[in-house]
């Protein structure tokens, strides 16, 4: 066992040295991820007792998010990655501080805050995404999102039982509120030191500073359509667990151990998977933790329960980072070979990509909104996310056809070369 730990360790070491920088700060960072998308969604319902409140909250940072992708765009030609990077771990932090500082939740106070969350996850992901594309290739992907999907995990174990009994237990003094300002504090910290760690990276601007079209390949329309699928779930899935485990187990103490189970076993396997499948694999991996998801989503919606929520956390916990694993090489085995074949830089698509995502996330938000409105809000936590899951089983196909277009157009751009060679000599 020490012998195979050692060489895993060894395997990560030689690994480039951007590669393990940004590997650390997300390790760093993802002690914070928790408590955005789990605590502050049960901040909004503790505080207002109102599930359409948090999806509004949920909106309007889906909204920020886009707006920042594309002001990244125009920043990247005056500041550093490093700087941007920072920025958005830095922002998290704040738009907590705006939240805590209400003293009603408003729509206006819940907008403000949701709009700073979004920018935050907008600098974050845009330049998170731009460098992970940049320092990995096709053979080392699977690995990457592996190992961070590990740590992530891991993480996610202690992050959530932690602060939820810590919260549980102050709000039987009578002091929540204060427990949720000393966890703002720590997020804040965090950010700073994950800023730190990001630092130490040589990390490079992208070279080409148009990042804005209007006609790209028809492959990437298709790869727009699964990004559009993507999106569905997460309009919803973000802040779904903490509505379902506030109304249905009542306390944050029960919502982090929810989130802890089996989060070990899905932590191990994923490092796993990523560490010894390749490519060929991935299809198969994005349809297991589509199944997955869509057995989550049934068992919610069937039971609608203190079992039912344990067992739709329980799937969760696997198809999310099994749909992830999976999903970003594809996105970026595609950027790969369009880039090069339309002369563009890497991050327009990422850019482009982003409003994709967003399509889908309005989508899946206004799915539950639109339940909870003309039905009832048990109708929407029980069925919005049963639609949802059988929406995205179509991701399947859709992935399938892109990745066999993906190789057909890299076989042509080979022979293309090859015919230029041959006419050369």
């Amino acid at each position: 066992m020490l012998r195979k730990l050692r060489s895993e360790i060894a395997h990560f070491n030689s690994q480039p040295h951007n590669f393990r920088i940004l590997v650390m700060t997300n390790i760093v960072y993802a002690f914070v991820l928790p408590v955005i998308d789990i605590f502050v969604a049960a901040y909004v319902m503790r505080s207002s007792n109102d599930p359409a409140k948090v999806v509004i909250y949920q909106l309007t940072i889906y909204t920020g998010i886009p707006l920042t992708f594309l002001l990244n765009g125009f920043l990247l030609k005056h500041f550093n990655i490093r700087k941007l990077y920072s920025a958005g771990m830095l922002l998290s932090g704040v738009s907590m501080m705006i939240m805590m500082s209400l003293k009603t939740l408003s729509l206006t106070g819940i907008g403000i805050a949701g709009i700073t969350m979004g920018m935050s996850f907008g600098f974050y992901w845009a330049n998170r995404d731009y460098l992970a594309l940049a320092i990995t290739h096709d053979g080392n992907r699977n690995y990457y999102y592996g190992l961070e999907t590990f740590f992530y995990t891991i993480i996610a174990v202690v992050i959530p039982v932690g602060i939820g009994w810590f919260i549980e237990t102050w709000g039987g003094k009578g002091g929540a509120h204060s427990a949720y300002l000393i966890i703002t504090g720590l997020v804040f910290v965090i950010t700073v030191l994950a800023s730190i760690v990001c630092f130490r990276g040589t990390f490079s601007n992208p070279i080409q500073k148009k990042y804005i079209f209007l006609k790209f390949h028809p492959l990437w329309y298709k790869l727009l359509f699964l990004a559009l699928l993507k999106g569905l779930a997460q309009g919803f899935l973000v802040t779904a667990p903490a509505m379902l485990i506030m109304l249905l187990l009542g306390k944050e103490g029960a919502l982090g151990t929810a989130q802890s189970i089996g989060a070990i076993i899905a932590a191990v396997l994923m490092y796993i998977i990523g560490r010894v499948s390749g490519p060929a694999h991935r299809l198969r991996i994005f349809a297991g933790g589509l199944i997955l998801f869509t057995i989550a989503a049934l068992f919610n919606g069937i039971l609608y329960n203190e079992i039912g929520v344990v067992l739709f956390m329980l799937f969760l916990l696997l198809a999310k980072p099994l749909m992830d694993l999976a999903y970003f090489p594809i996105q970026f085995s595609v950027i790969d070979i369009l880039a090069q074949k339309e002369n563009r830089g890497e991050f327009a698509y990422i850019l482009n990509h982003e409003a994709g995502l967003y399509v889908g996330r309005f989508l899946g938000a206004a799915t539950f909104l639109l339940l909870a409105h003309f039905f009832s809000m048990e109708i929407a936590l029980r069925y919005a996310i049963i639609i949802i899951a059988v929406m995205q089983l179509g991701s399947i196909y859709v992935a399938k056809v892109i990745m066999r277009e993906r190789v057909e157009l890299m076989h042509q751009e080979e022979e293309k070369d090859l015919n230029k060679i041959q006419q050369a000599i």
